[in-house]
């Protein structure tokens, strides 16, 4: 009797246990599995704040179309934004398809070298260049290793508006045109992807898989990050022909690991360690640091960096698995495997290899049955109504990396808000099984993302800017 007690027990508890997740799920009780989130929060903000208790060291974070921007709120539509994001995708597959003549992206064939990625570039900073110090904000990107900035004379025929004033050379007493036959000129070609020039100076020219484009004179420059962080004969591009849709910037600031790149020019200063934490939402600033600043959280975990010799810029990771509402998907670990997984701080929407993503949308469609799912949007496929809503519950995303690294998306990166009534997830499939997997900014945000170039490993600590 005891027996047939204790099993009508177990069985009760198994039950009890069942109607407590699904009372959770549709009644907005926060677990181990599920966030609960105002629906509202999920809407673009007017108004630029910062988080509680969020102090904030390095430069200073902004979406460039967020109410935090120096540009105020530039206006983009969603469709505009996908697009633009899609080229910058097909630049970053083109150059890691390099070996063939035309390379499959999403929807077409594109010619291979497509030029250097450049897309949305949604995160800006403020820097200084020259003496006396401009200060000039320009977009930052892991994707980019060339670091440019308009420059004076720019005929409105050849420039597009920026919002501070052109960097004028000759007001400068530390500016200095680099020589036709220095070692420097002759590393433009890799940096840039395009071949150099020279006249009485080096020149060079930079295009971009959207069709914009950037060149001039190559040269050196202070360029001053914080009062305390500055670098003396920084190489870049002094843009006089810019065309292209970089907004209001002034440039980009290339991270990537090319010779020329901040992050290889600054080696002995910073030791190639940088880090960065992207705001979530965009109504709020992050951070983005160098040297032993950026490594200050002690809840990293740091899995191996790769490198593919066809880019050898990009920041490449092994990923090994995702987990969605606490259920690990079954997805073997050599789905991701080729050509491999990349970090991007200039793509938006992850990238996922088909089979991958067919795992992660079904168990997130199922773990978001009891809401009204609506019509696809361009290149989302698994949209909601939360009309009429006031919280909803979302399957916790958990993506899974070597070394036991899990990170954990935050909510704000689950979605992408197409408008009030069509909420969509905000990760994509490849086409291609060999295509290649981007792991966008969207994805990134509120995590401290740690680059450790020289001891070749990436960290992710949570609460980076929370």
């Amino acid at each position: 009797m005891a027996t047939i007690f204790q099993s009508h027990l177990f069985f009760t508890i198994l039950l009890l246990l069942a109607s407590l997740l699904d009372y959770s799920k549709v009644y907005g009780v926060e677990s181990e599995s599920y966030h609960v989130i105002q629906v509202t929060s999920l809407l673009p903000k007017r108004s630029c704040s910062t988080p509680s208790g969020f102090n904030q060291t390095g430069l200073k974070i902004v979406h460039r179309r967020g109410p935090c921007s120096p540009f105020g709120q530039e206006k983009a539509s969603t469709r505009e934004i996908l697009m633009q994001d899609q080229s910058r995708v097909d630049s970053l597959m083109s150059r890691i398809s390099s070996g063939s003549q035309r390379v499959k992206t999403q929807d077409t064939e594109v010619p291979a070298q497509l030029g250097s990625s450049l897309g949305t570039q949604n995160y800006i900073v403020t820097v200084g260049f020259g003496t006396p110090e401009k200060k000039l904000s320009i977009a930052f990107d892991t994707g980019s290793d060339f670091t440019w900035i308009q420059c004076s004379p720019c005929p409105p025929i050849k420039c597009y508006s920026q919002q501070e004033p052109l960097f004028d050379p000759s007001e400068s007493t530390s500016y200095r045109n680099v020589s036709c036959d220095s070692p420097q000129c002759a590393q433009l070609d890799s940096a840039t992807g395009n071949p150099h020039s020279c006249s009485s100076t080096c020149q060079y020219t930079v295009e971009y898989g959207d069709s914009s484009s950037s060149s001039g004179s190559f040269a050196s420059e202070t360029l001053t990050l914080t009062p305390s962080d500055v670098i003396l004969n920084f190489p870049f591009g002094c843009g006089h022909e810019n065309q292209g849709l970089f907004g209001r910037t002034a440039g980009l600031l290339g991270l990537g690991r090319d010779p020329l790149s901040l992050v290889s020019q600054t080696a002995l200063k910073y030791n190639r360690v940088f880090s960065y934490c992207l705001p979530s939402p965009s109504s709020s600033d992050g951070y983005l640091k160098f040297g032993s600043d950026a490594i200050t959280s002690s809840n990293l975990k740091f899995t191996q960096m790769g490198t593919n010799p066809k880019a050898p810029s990009f920041y490449f990771l092994t990923m090994i698995g995702i987990r969605v509402a606490g259920e690990d998907l079954p997805i073997q670990a050599s789905t991701f495997a080729s050509p491999g997984t990349i970090i991007d701080s200039g793509t938006v929407i992850t990238r996922l290899q088909p089979a991958a993503y067919m795992e992660l949308r079904s168990t997130f469609r199922k773990s978001m049955s009891n809401y009204t799912m609506t019509s696809e949007y361009e290149i989302f496929d698994t949209c909601y109504d939360f009309s009429g809503l006031e919280t909803v519950n979302v399957p916790k995303i958990v993506l899974r990396f070597q070394g036991d690294v899990e990170v954990e998306v935050d909510v704000l990166g689950i979605f992408y808000p197409v408008n009030n009534s069509q909420i969509c997830l905000a990760f994509v499939g490849n086409r291609y099984t060999d295509s290649l997997g981007i792991i966008g900014n969207r994805q990134q945000r509120k995590i401290n993302v740690v680059y450790d170039v020289g001891g070749e490993r990436v960290g992710f600590g949570a609460g980076g800017c929370s």
